[in-house]
């Protein structure tokens, strides 16, 4: 082959080289972030109270007014198994931090032996075999790879990312428990009303029966009458019945969400009467709804974690430098074993660029842009329903203390209206479909006005979650020295 040809040779391979070379253009994240000042909120918010304290305080629970829920709250909080499982995750995710950190630092190794052998003849330089040998080594191995264009750093820095998000996750998940036991526990009072309404009722019926039998006796009423208060009576039992296995299933409830047994239910004591929030704002929502709600600050962390990790896959593509030596000593003779023949030595610099892949690398950050998209798409929707559930449960809450109001006059003139028919009924004067009418609806009032005032407890416990139940998130920047890893990793053993 002539020596022109062999230039055009070597001209045509450097150019399929350099055109096979690996490239990241035109693949880029398409997804935005939403601005939360430019969600419309005002014309919601507008007649609502608003108040620079209005935040909840971490421990929230406090003002619904029950000691024993406060004792509950933290039996729950050092027990629940959703909570196990939020701890063991942030664990993980912080280990898998400090293992990428890891991964940055040089790696020494050493190492020593002794070999003994027998040579066969074809084994032994002499051509002799037989003969023993004992090789003694001792060497100090020696790698390291250049982080040169930042990637490693990246790849860390989306680790502990991803660990941040892990631990606000937990916390997410103590604000769940608190308000679930919450929940269950005014859910349990709430069964404890209806009881007594029920019995109540038992009560009344009961009475109704022994009136309906005595204008029976007098000839006032037909059996037939009489017969429809034995109904109602029966009816009345049933509901009793209904309302001591709702009140079972509540107390199951409450012990399921302390992550205890079922009998733990049984040793808690009636709840009292909790008290319900004043319905207010904090100032300068929804911006400072980003930093209140764990949900969406673990979210703003996961998106600052895509971004490392596009920053990472990118230096892929980039030339790099990595740097292996080795040194220590080798001998068949233990008395040579340090001397001067029997030392070696290596260092091996290492560039390496690639130029072709069949588009691995190119899939690989294609797919850690679309990892970008799905956190920030997962971003904009936590912070769009969690304004929209501090404005629903706003509204909620003011309508329902009205209906509570009006509720509450139903009820008392229901009852006045009972006591008059039922005395006239005693009387042998009134109307048995009077006092059976005014009875249903004095039931009815008295049943939807209990769960009129458990509903407003329920909503209060749901504002305090929606407002971020007083959580405060870690303000320490992510690329923070690398022995952050090291202490996340400890905080969570």
């Amino acid at each position: 082959m002539s020596r022109a040809i062999k230039q055009q040779f070597a001209i045509a391979l450097l150019a399929l080289s350099v055109a096979g070379c690996a490239n990241y253009s035109g693949l880029n994240t398409s997804a935005t972030g939403i601005d939360a000042n430019e969600l419309q909120a005002q014309k919601s918010f507008n007649d609502v109270k608003v108040s620079a304290v209005a935040w909840p305080k971490p421990d929230w629970w406090k003002s619904l007014g029950d000691a024993q829920l406060n004792g509950l709250i933290d039996e729950a909080l050092k027990d629940s198994p959703d909570l196990q499982l939020a701890q063991a995750r942030a664990h993980q995710a912080s280990a898998a931090a400090y293992a990428v950190d890891a991964s940055r630092m040089p790696e020494i190794n050493a190492q020593a032996g002794v070999e003994r052998a027998r040579l066969a003849r074809d084994q032994d330089p002499l051509g002799e075999g037989g003969r023993y040998s004992t090789l003694r080594t001792a060497a100090i191995d020696f790698n390291y790879n250049f982080d040169l264009w930042g990637g490693q750093r990246a790849a860390w820095e989306a680790a502990l990312g991803q660990a941040r998000a892990a631990e606000v996750d937990q916390k997410a998940a103590q604000l769940t428990v608190a308000a679930d036991v919450a929940r269950a526990y005014n859910n349990l009072g709430a069964a404890h009303a209806v009881h007594d309404l029920a019995v109540e009722d038992l009560k009344r019926t009961s009475q109704m029966v022994s009136l309906s039998k005595r204008r029976m006796d007098a000839g006032i009423d037909s059996i037939y009458q009489y017969q429809q208060s034995e109904s109602l009576a029966a009816s009345s039992k049933e509901q009793l019945l209904a309302s001591e296995k709702d009140l079972q299933s509540a107390k199951i409830a409450l012990a399921v969400v302390l992550g205890k047994g079922p009998d733990r239910g049984q040793q808690i004591a009636r709840p009292a009467t909790l008290q319900a929030s004043a319905v207010a704002l904090p100032s300068q929502l929804p911006a400072e709804l980003l930093g209140r709600r764990p949900d969406i600050v673990a979210a703003r962390w996961r998106v600052e974690a895509a971004s490392k990790n596009i920053d990472a896959s990118k230096t892929r593509f980039y030339p790099n430098l990595n740097l292996s030596a080795s040194g220590g000593v080798q001998s068949l003779l233990g008395d040579a074993m340090f001397g001067n023949a029997s030392r070696f030595f290596s260092i091996a610099p290492t560039v390496s660029l690639p130029l072709f892949d069949g588009g691995r690398l190119r899939a690989d950050l294609d797919a850690r842009d679309a990892d970008y998209d799905l956190a920030v798409a997962q971003y904009n929707k936590s912070l769009v329903q969690a304004l929209g559930q501090v404005s629903d449960t706003i509204n909620q809450l003011r309508a329902i203390g009205q209906q509570i109001r009006e509720q509450t006059r139903a009820a008392e003139i229901a009852q006045s209206s009972y006591d008059t028919v039922a005395d006239r009924f005693g009387s042998g004067i009134g109307n048995y479909l009077d006092v059976l009418s005014i009875e249903q609806q004095l039931l009815g009032a008295q049943r939807q006005l209990a769960n009129l005032n458990a509903e407003q407890i329920n909503l209060s416990i749901l504002l305090m979650e929606a407002l971020g139940g007083g959580f405060q998130p870690d303000t320490t920047p992510l690329n923070a020295d690398t022995t952050n890893a090291s202490a996340t990793a400890a905080q969570t053993e």
